[in-house]
């Protein structure tokens, strides 16, 4: 008879490659999953400041910044020069449209926030609202 060798893998050395990668994958996993929250915040943060270069923009040739945030789109107050913005006015990163006010809480500027993942006042972590104020 003729001695065949045959080439592959065995079991164990297969068990041992899936234990490893499992391994690694619940070390590494829980680290990867936390920074889409932080990045999420940041998207958050980022659109705001976009938006307020627009709104400072129609404030400049308008003399006061717009009741809503679709009035970057479109306006009828004189002096209006836009469109202030070149899509549609952006949700957060969560979906929700973002909290706009005028006058902010002081009476001047605006006040504009994104309410975090769950979409209510206060919270922790993904949940913590994102504040801009003028």
């Amino acid at each position: 008879m003729k001695n065949y060798r045959h080439q592959g893998f065995t079991l164990i050395e297969l068990m041992i490659v899936i234990v490893i990668l499992g391994l690694l994958a619940g070390l590494v996993a829980p680290e990867m999953f936390g920074k889409v929250g932080s990045s999420q915040r940041k998207i958050a943060a980022t659109q705001m400041l976009a938006l307020d270069t627009s709104l400072q923009t129609y404030r400049l040739d308008v003399g006061d910044f717009p009741d809503s945030l679709e009035e970057l789109k479109s306006s009828t107050k004189s002096g209006w020069d836009g469109p202030y913005i070149r899509k549609s006015i952006p949700m957060d990163p969560w979906g929700k449209p973002y909290v706009y006010r005028t006058p902010g809480e002081d009476g001047n500027g605006f006040y504009m926030a994104s309410m975090g993942k769950d979409g209510q006042i206060g919270g922790d972590d993904d949940n913590k609202d994102i504040v801009f104020k003028w």
